[in-house]
Parts: structure tokens; C-alpha cells; sequence
């Protein structure tokens, strides 16, 4: 029997205003101790979220998930680096890309998918100047005018 959805789901807001998606994966994500309880309580957040390669594989760093309240001695640290888990030809892809000056690698949202994993949606980005945030907040507000009326 499949378990229900889920409707967890951490975003980082500012990801897409800092950044111009390229493409987009889903990564498995290793996590320790109570980190499941408080994933799924929504105690964390992406707000300086950012991946690296280090020895062939990819970790999340500045992911902050909170402490488990009724969690006694297997307590996690709330800011430690989580290796995100990818196949190998997406990982040498990735790796690749990112050798390219001006991309990295983002996370956007954090959820809880049908069979009870966490996962973290990933997306190789390039950042955007000034002038293009400016456009897409323009853009934005013509589009929310026009569907008023």
C-alpha cells in the first residue's frame, strides 16, 4: 500500500530570484539520527543553500535543519554538510558544468517523496546581474496587473 503524500516541502524563495535555472534534478539526501523528524516537522531551511564537489561526490552545505526537541543523545548538528545522492553519469555531468565559469549547483526545495525518502530538489544555475533581477520583478508586476483586470 503506498504511503500518502506528503505536503513537506522547504523552498528557497530567493534561489530564483538570485538565479537563472539551467537544469533541474532530484538528489537523494544522506541524513543521520532525529534529521528525518525534524525534516518532517518542517524545522529547516535553504535560505544559504549551495552544493560542491569533493572527491568525486556532491555534498549540501549551509542547510540548516533544526534541532529534534524530544531527541536525547542522537542529536545532529544543525548545519553539517549532507552528501546528496545522484547517479554517476549525472554526477560527471554536473561536474563538468560546473568547471564552467559563472554556473554552480542550488538547492531549491526540500520535500518528502511518495515512498517516505527525503529529497532534495537540485538546479544547475547561473546567477543573474542587477539589471536582470530588475526585469524579472518588472515582469512579474505587468503579469499580476494585467490578471487583475
Amino acid at each position: 500500500m503506498p504511503k500518502a503524500k506528503s505536503k513537506i516541502q522547504i523552498n528557497n524563495r530567493r534561489a530564483s530570484h538570485d538565479y537563472e535555472f539551467l537544469e533541474s534534478y532530484d538528489a537523494g539526501i544522506v541524513l543521520v539520527g532525529t534529521e528525518i523528524k525534524s525534516l518532517r516537522a518542517g524545522r529547516a531551511s535553504l535560505q544559504d543553500a549551495y552544493c560542491y564537489f569533493s572527491g568525486g561526490e556532491l555534498y549540501l552545505k549551509g542547510m540548516n535543519i533544526a534541532t529534534y526537541l524530544q531527541g536525547s543523545w542522537g542529536a545532529h548538528e544543525p548545519l553539517r554538510e549532507r552528501k546528496l545522492l545522484l547517479t554517476r553519469r549525472e554526477l560527471r555531468h554536473l561536474a563538468a558544468a560546473v568547471k564552467q565559469k559563472g554556473l554552480t549547483i542550488v538547492a531549491v526545495r526540500v520535500y518528502i517523496a511518495e515512498n517516505g525518502y527525503a529529497k532534495v530538489h537540485i538546479a544547475l544555475a547561473k546567477g543573474k546581474k542587477e539589471y536582470d533581477k530588475r526585469a524579472a520583478i518588472k515582469e512579474k508586476d505587468i503579469r499580476r496587473e494585467m490578471e487583475r483586470g
